[in-house]
């Protein structure tokens, strides 16, 4: 077994129009990853669409039925300055979902692999209970994981965050489940303006590391072994999943920490770690942010070797 792609041409087709940061060529960079070297040799599978049902286990279900009836027949919409909706954005955030719940299925139900990594847009962890923002629709790593919990008894899911934004919309449909928890290393304060260290959730099971602009691998690994990663061997997950966002790269023009692709490597190695001793290995990572095309390409191949190595 390996790790298995969840992945769908639709992506390409989410238009949020000239000059934004969350564009089609994001996701063009990762197939042309996944399109070299040994990484061919993965099987990829079609991210099915997200049912509204899943959708509803984590977001309230007048705001699905907005955000569908929302979608235009022609040119775009904006749900807040940040978020667009095209004509032809809508099995793509369907199917940005529905590819966490396949990759879960996979890794979970049918133990087709030992880990997955879902290449979607638009990227979900900003997207609140009742709210999109930062370019999120809906969230998907909190959609599948809700979908562990109901379609599988997946009982304690865990989720580490290390895109440079903070994960608030994850966090806001965490905090107050003891069986879920929520992880997040990113620039602060920073957009969205969550993630203080003093914010741990109802039940302990929230864990924030703000980073000073400019700082680097360092202090990332520092807070990555000195906060994350005990926290999550203390929550003995049965099922690891992970915010995969690589624009804390030095070369990402959205931000200001300075990690090298190598440092991606270094935590997914650590985290993969983790999964081996508490859930057979079991880690669904799911594609966040990542808007340097050089910095997303070189982050995104050295996340996959270590998924490929474990």
């Amino acid at each position: 077994m390996t790790t298995l792609i969840f992945t769908h041409p639709d992506f390409r087709l989410h238009d949020t129009g000239m000059g934004h940061p969350e564009c089609p060529a994001r996701i063009d960079t990762v197939w042309d990853v996944l399109g070299s070297g040994d990484f061919r040799q993965l099987d990829q599978r079609e991210a099915p669409e997200a049912t509204v049902e899943q959708l509803a286990h984590v977001h309230e279900r007048p705001y699905v039925d907005a955000v569908l009836a929302a979608v235009p027949s022609q040119g775009r919409v904006h749900l807040d300055p940040d978020t667009v909706l095209s004509a032809t954005s809508r099995s793509a955030i369907l199917r940005a979902a529905g590819a966490v719940c396949a990759a879960v299925d996979a890794v979970v139900g049918e133990k087709a692999a030992d880990n997955a990594f879902c290449a979607v847009r638009p990227c979900g962890h900003h997207a609140e209970p009742a709210r999109a923002m930062g370019f999120c629709v809906f969230n998907n790593i909190a959609v599948g994981a809700e979908h562990a919990r109901k379609r599988h008894g997946v009982k304690r899911v865990a989720v580490v965050d290390f895109d440079v934004h903070h994960g608030n919309g994850t966090q806001a449909m965490f905090e107050d489940e003891p069986d879920l928890f929520f992880a997040s290393t990113h620039e602060w304060p920073f957009y969205p303006g969550t993630g203080a260290r003093e914010e741990r959730g109802r039940h302990d099971n929230v864990v924030n590391v703000p980073l000073a602009a400019f700082t680097g691998s360092a202090e990332f690994r520092r807070g990555m072994k000195d906060f994350v990663l005990p926290a999550v061997e203390a929550f003995k997950p049965d099922l690891l999943m992970i915010s995969a966002g690589f624009d804390a790269h030095r070369r990402d023009p959205l931000a200001h920490i300075n990690l090298e692709a190598g440092d991606f490597a270094w935590a997914t190695r650590e985290l993969m770690a983790v999964a081996r001793r508490h859930c057979d290995g079991r880690v669904v990572s799911v594609l966040e942010g990542g808007y340097s095309m050089d910095g997303l390409a070189e982050s995104l191949a050295a996340h996959l070797r270590e998924l490929m190595a474990a």
